[in-house]
C-alpha cells in the first residue's frame, strides 16, 4: 500500500510537501531515521506501525528521494535505511513539530522528552529553530541530544515488547 499522491498538478508547495510527508506514519519513520535507527525492525518497533505501513512509508520515501536503502547482509538480503540530503533537509520541520508538541501537547511538569546542547556554544539549545543562547540556526549535526530518563525507558519498553512478540 503506497502513500497516495494527490496534488502534483498544483503549484502550492505546502500541498506538494504534504503529499510526501503528510501522514503520521511517515513523520514517525523520519523521526526514527533522525534518531539513527536505520533497520526496519527498529523503525517498526519504535513507530508502532504495522509491517505493511512501515514498508509502504519507507518505499514512498525512497521513491521520493528522501531515503536510500543500503544492503548490510546478502544472505538473507537485509537493508538499512538512511536519509539522503533531501531527507536531512526535513530536520527543521521535525524540530518545529517537536517545539510545537513540547509547548502545546504536554503538561509543563512532564519536562522535555529530549534536551539538546548546541555544540557551537556549549549551551542548551532550547526548542529552536534558533539556539536559545547564541541565536544561531540549529542544525542536526551541531546538536547533542540527551533523552530524558522517562523517554529512554519508554523506548526501551517499546523495543522489548516488539522483540517478545511471537
Amino acid at each position: 500500500m503506497a502513500v497516495k499522491k494527490t496534488s502534483p498538478q498544483t503549484l502550492c508547495p505546502i500541498s506538494r510537501a504534504e503529499d510526501i510527508v503528510g501522514d503520521r506514519w511517515t513523520v514517525l519513520v523520519l523521526r526514527e531515521l533522525f534518531m539513527r535507527n536505520h533497520r526496519y525492525d527498529e523503525i517498526q518497533a519504535q513507530t508502532g506501525g504495522t509491517p505493511q505501513m512501515v514498508a509502504s512509508r519507507l518505499k514512498s520515501l525512497e521513491a521520493d528521494g528522501m531515503v536510500e536503502r543500503r544492503a548490510y547482509s546478502e544472505r538473507p538480503p537485509r537493508y538499512e535505511y538512511h536519509l539522503t540530503p533531501k531527507g536531512e533537509a526535513f530536520y527543521s520541520v521535525v524540530l518545529a513539530l517537536r517545539a510545537w508538541g513540547e509547548t502545546w501537547c504536554k503538561s509543563q511538569d512532564e519536562g522535555l522528552a529530549v534536551r539538546y546542547t548546541h555544540r557551537k556554544c556549549g549551551h542548551e539549545a532550547g526548542l529552536g529553530p534558533l539556539c536559545d543562547h547564541c541565536g544561531e540556526l540549529l542544525r542536526r549535526g551541531e546538536l547533542i541530544s540527551e533523552p530524558s530518563p522517562g523517554y529512554v525507558e519508554e523506548r526501551a519498553v517499546r523495543l522489548e515488547a516488539f522483540k517478545s512478540k511471537p
